[in-house]
């Protein structure tokens, strides 16, 4: 059963750089984003990817086969996995982020997203998100990682034998992975830069290590 998983997360988008929530909205690459996915395909052109997998986000799919046109080794066959989707957020997508979480934050105390993370916990802060959607549209924890979660038996039914994948991800559902596997790393708090890589191993068991978290 056992494989190996380069978790890459996609290039800076317009999102991205104006802070501003992007879970299941999209926005193109900006230069700097290009920029990220042509440095990840450089750093992994010498990985032989079996498969390439990525969400079905627009900004994940453009990074994912920048990617592989910078690797030397035949193109792998390509896949969209929508358990790998960034959080939802509903009503609140494309909204100004700091705006966002000192208005669900203050009533508890709070005033930023990093307080609240503190205070809460991952989870519950996600929950708490999706109490303040006036539509009740943004996911709860438990959503959200039973989404990842099928994700993950997915690749585990339809690989093994050694293969390598490529997977292109997202910021929250990357920090979400880790931490779940790996919390030494504090990757709620210290999350992945656009462009950069994370090694997971599946063994033989099915067991889901990490190797390595945010490599840039």
């Amino acid at each position: 059963m056992s494989f190996t998983i380069y978790l890459t997360r996609h290039g800076q988008t317009i999102l991205n750089k104006y802070r501003r929530f992007q879970g299941w909205c999209d926005a193109p690459l900006t230069d700097q984003g290009i920029e990220d996915a042509k440095k990840a395909g450089q750093r992994l052109k010498d990985v032989q990817f079996d498969f390439a997998y990525s969400s079905d986000s627009p900004r994940a799919i453009q990074t994912r086969d920048m990617i592989i046109a910078e690797n030397q080794f035949k193109a792998p066959e390509t896949h969209e996995l929508p358990n790998f989707r960034e959080q939802f957020f509903g009503y609140f997508e494309g909204a100004d982020s700091g705006h966002i979480w000192t208005m669900v934050g203050i009533p508890h105390g709070c005033k930023t997203y990093y307080e609240i993370l503190d205070k809460m916990g991952a989870a519950a802060t996600r929950d708490l998100l999706h109490e303040a959607d006036p539509w009740g549209d943004a996911e709860d924890d438990q959503t959200y990682w039973n989404r990842i979660a099928a994700g993950f038996e997915y690749l585990k039914e339809h690989h093994g034998n050694g293969e390598t994948l490529l997977l292109v991800s997202h910021s929250l559902t990357i920090r979400t992975i880790v931490d779940h596997f790996a919390p030494k790393y504090s990757a709620t708090v210290n999350g992945p830069k656009n462009g950069s890589v994370t090694k997971l191993v599946v063994d033989d068991h099915g067991k889901i290590s990490v190797e390595y978290y945010n490599h840039y």
